[in-house]
């Protein structure tokens, strides 16, 4: 049987192709942009055939056909490993269960503790050796569909090839079922407009960003800004090396700064693991061999993240309280987002000859209320710790940057309080005091 042969003997339409679920499955969705929406919304129709279907996804921008059609959660329930802001909404509803992790364990997680009865997610079209590749997911993908009993692929004609260094691809041969039909346009992510005080943050972190540094920014609207202003900088020769490659990266192609030409690991190579963003980054990534994509397990390793010199790491958080203790994925009990990479990449970027980790946010922000409130708090009371204090390093806001390494707890107290909010500095101290974290010598 030859390829065209093979292809045909397994392309059925998606409700065919869902037939493979049972009631009591485990089912996956990868990441992101390679969420498969015909068979989810071919899966969705089968709600009152099945029970009890768990599926697991992260990223993922919505609507999620299977979570709105069963508001119970008795036929389909949703998990996911890192929640987009659609996943956020749901899991303010009780639609979706967060799965803590740290992003280079995922793929180790399925490989030796978890269950996948059937893998579904969208790729390009097959190439002409028999290969689907897997975009925007290669991060994660591969681990996923190798544990999974049966493999349907959902073929998305707007997904970007990207070269990867391994498992960016599957064969033919390997897989059960191939679903194609129409699809919408692949979302896009306008970055939230940065405020002032995210432009003040950037504008802190851009001197320490080297020339040939290698460079990991987060999501959000200030890692964005600190892009656009090393674009505008004179620093030179920078390298992508990132779990997720956004459109800061495109635009710092554009003005000539990301080269990837003193990269010692991967040399000429950016290398990421997930993409999403605008249509003109997912152009700027499409077999572009400037652009490698890889298994988190591998680009996230903080092993992998140490041998890169002058590596700089970018992260945002929620709050920080004066211990030195981060979180980045609640506000207090309501989930927020996760771990993600930020603490792979505070643990390997902290290791690197010349490197940085950067733990960024305002230092305070206003509530539905009208309320200013502090992100520098005196203590935790039920926020998910994200980063521990044993791994603080710079914690950044509008006023100044810190480093809290090898600092005891009253220099901890001393350096975060300078940086909150004068509005909330005194009360911060007095806590400090009560919590017997500050010395009477500190200046006040």
């Amino acid at each position: 049987m030859n390829l065209h042969q093979e292809y045909q003997a397994k392309l059925v339409t998606p409700e065919e192709a869902v037939k493979a679920v049972k009631s009591g499955d485990w089912v996956d969705y990868t990441t992101n942009v390679c969420f498969p929406p015909l068979l989810d919304a071919a899966l969705a129709k089968r709600r009152d055939e099945l029970t009890d279907v768990k599926v697991r996804g992260n990223l993922l921008f919505g609507p999620l056909q299977i979570v709105e059609c069963d508001p119970t959660r008795e036929h389909f329930c949703y998990n996911s490993w890192h929640c987009s802001a659609y996943e956020r909404k749901l899991s303010d509803r009780g639609l979706c269960s967060y799965i803590p992790m740290i992003f280079r364990n995922v793929v180790p997680y399925y490989r030796h503790f978890l269950t996948v009865n059937v893998a579904m997610m969208c790729v390009p079209p097959m190439d002409k050796h028999g290969y689907f590749n897997l975009s925007c997911a290669t991060g994660v993908a591969r681990g996923i569909l190798d544990k999974a009993d049966i493999v349907i692929l959902e073929v998305n004609e707007h997904l970007p090839y990207i070269y990867g260094g391994f498992d960016e691809s599957i064969h033919l041969s390997e897989v059960d079922y191939i679903v194609e039909g129409p699809h919408d346009p692949l979302p896009e992510f306008p970055v939230a407009e940065a405020t002032e005080e995210d432009r003040r943050i950037a504008e802190l972190l851009v001197p320490y960003v080297r020339d040939g540094a290698a460079l990991q920014l987060g999501i959000g609207a200030m890692p964005n800004v600190v892009g656009s202003l090393l674009a505008q900088s004179d620093v030179k020769d920078l390298t992508m090396h990132t779990e997720l490659c956004g459109d800061a990266y495109f635009r710092l192609h554009e003005a000539g700064k990301l080269t990837n030409a003193r990269c010692a690991l991967h040399p000429r190579k950016g290398l990421t693991g997930i993409v999403f963003g605008s249509r003109a980054l997912y152009d700027w990534v499409d077999r572009n061999p400037a652009v490698t994509a890889a298994p988190l397990e591998y680009i996230n390793a903080p092993a992998t993240i140490a041998q890169l010199e002058n590596m700089v790491s970018i992260n945002s958080c929620i709050s920080a309280d004066l211990y030195g203790q981060v979180c980045a994925e609640s506000a207090g009990l309501r989930h927020i987002s996760g771990t993600g990479g930020q603490l792979d990449y505070l643990t390997g970027a902290a290791d690197a000859k010349g490197g940085k980790a950067f733990i960024c946010m305002t230092s305070s922000f206003v509530d539905k209320a009208g309320i200013r409130r502090s992100r520098i708090l005196p203590h935790f009371e039920g926020d998910i710790v994200t980063d521990p204090r044993s791994q603080a390093y710079y914690i950044v806001t509008e006023f100044g940057a810190v480093n809290l390494a090898g600092r005891s707890t009253w220099e901890r107290a001393e350096l975060l309080i300078s940086i909150a909010h004068p509005d909330f500095r005194e009360e911060l101290t007095a806590a400090a005091e009560r919590q017997k974290i500050w010395r009477r010598s500190n200046k006040r």
